[in-house]
């Protein structure tokens, strides 16, 4: 049975994982600055890698309903550290969404719970955009 206690392994996780979304947000904002992606790319596969442990990343990046989106995100990583930033950061969101495409539902519940942005999401005009993902239904904003 899974723990979901937050011991200080998955608080480092979570730190990793989230500077290494803001590194990647760096380095598009700074036109595509192949080392800030690049960096955060090491530090977001990290702090996952630490956050749901080794063994259960092993096992998620080598599910065989993961593997295109595990090779996608690998083949893009490679694309930016040779210095093809752009091109590897389509090929890793694509393999992002892949990997993650099971988890969409969630976030969208998720954020329909909040104060705020609850509010939006739950608005006809935006629940009534909804794309096809692995037949999942998510609402097309969330994609954004």
């Amino acid at each position: 049975m899974m723990s979901f206690e937050m011991n200080d392994r998955k608080k480092i996780g979570l730190g990793l994982t989230g500077f290494g979304v803001f590194f990647s947000f760096l380095g598009i904002i700074f036109f595509f600055d192949k080392g800030l992606i690049a960096m955060g790319n090491i530090l977001f596969f990290a702090g996952v890698t630490l956050t749901i442990g080794l063994k259960s990343s092993a096992q998620f990046f080598m599910k065989r309903s993961n593997f295109k989106g595990t090779i996608s995100f690998g083949v893009g990583f490679f694309l930016v550290i040779i210095g093809w930033p752009i091109i590897g950061m389509i090929v890793e969101a694509y393999g992002f969404v892949v990997l993650f495409s099971g988890f969409w539902p969630t976030l969208a519940v998720f954020l329909q719970k909040m104060p705020i942005i609850g509010w939006l999401f739950q608005q006809p005009f935006v629940r009534s955009h909804k794309v096809l993902v692995h037949d999942v239904q998510i609402p097309v904003c969330i994609l954004l």
